[in-house]
């Protein structure tokens, strides 16, 4: 359901219904015979086909790193920095670019704004220490431990069949939803009323089904997960490098930084 969620969201023609997306075949992608767009990233005037074979990539593996290159192009796996845990996440608070660690005259690392160090039209995050800009960071994922008692993911979640179910049953409210719209053009007083109790009941339903899919999501996250994670906030100064980039992988999306604020994107 993640999948046909992310395509129907960026534009894709998608063949059969949401209950086709059972999580246990894989689908192909094809251009329209006739469609203007031509390119792989766009996918509007795609359509997306269920098929009969099993899938080979899992889909949230897929997802994500779909999205990441969706985001940056020039995206290079294997030149990710050793100068901060915080690289691909740290991003300029004033124009969204990536901020790197670099060091300065004093042999202190700091963050740099990569669009002012570039073109210089951008008038940078301000002076911002790597080392204070971690330990922020840091302090917030252990704050922001406390309010949750499980990790709430989408990864984690995928094998919950509740969760699946559900997905697919809001997929199908959106679709009636839509429909519903579609049949009031030139509709007579009589259909009107009977379409507006209809469309309070399906958004009622859209409701009670949104929190459901929260609630279990919410409640699929293993615990062993979260021991981990936790055991590695407990022994942040042990943590090895890596490890404290995964950690913060799965907490955070982004941050947003000056050198008078900062803004976490949280994942949970």
């Amino acid at each position: 359901m993640d999948v046909y969620e992310f395509f129907k969201s960026h534009g894709a023609e998608i063949e059969g219904d949401a209950a086709s997306f059972t999580g246990l075949t894989g689908c192909c992608l094809f251009g329209i015979a006739g469609a203007e767009n031509r390119s792989r990233d766009n996918l509007q005037g795609k359509a997306l086909v269920p098929s009969p074979h099993e899938g080979i990539i899992p889909s949230e593996l897929w997802l994500k790193v779909r999205k990441k290159l969706m985001a940056n192009p020039k995206y290079q796996p294997a030149r990710k920095s050793r100068r901060t845990w915080l690289s691909g996440k740290a991003k300029c608070g004033r124009c969204g670019y990536a901020i790197m660690s670099i060091n300065n005259t004093a042999n202190v690392l700091y963050m740099r704004c990569r669009k002012r160090a570039e073109s210089n039209s951008c008038e940078g995050c301000g002076t911002i220490r790597t080392l204070e800009l971690e330990q922020l960071v840091y302090d917030s994922m252990v704050e922001k431990l406390r309010e949750f008692k499980n990790l709430s993911g989408r990864r984690y979640a995928s094998s919950n069949p509740k969760l699946t179910a559900a997905k697919v049953e809001l997929a199908q409210v959106d679709a009636d939803i839509e429909k519903l719209v579609d049949s009031l053009l030139g509709a007579n007083t009589a259909l009107l009323s009977f379409a507006n109790q209809k469309a309070e009941e399906l958004e009622a339903r859209k409701q009670t089904l949104t929190k459901q899919i929260a609630d279990l999501t919410d409640a699929s996250i293993p615990a062993a997960k979260m021991t981990a994670i936790t055991g590695y906030l407990d022994d942040w100064d042990n943590t090895g490098f890596d490890d404290k980039r995964q950690v913060s992988d799965c907490l955070i999306s982004a941050v947003r930084a000056t050198s008078e604020s900062i803004e976490i994107e949280w994942k949970i």
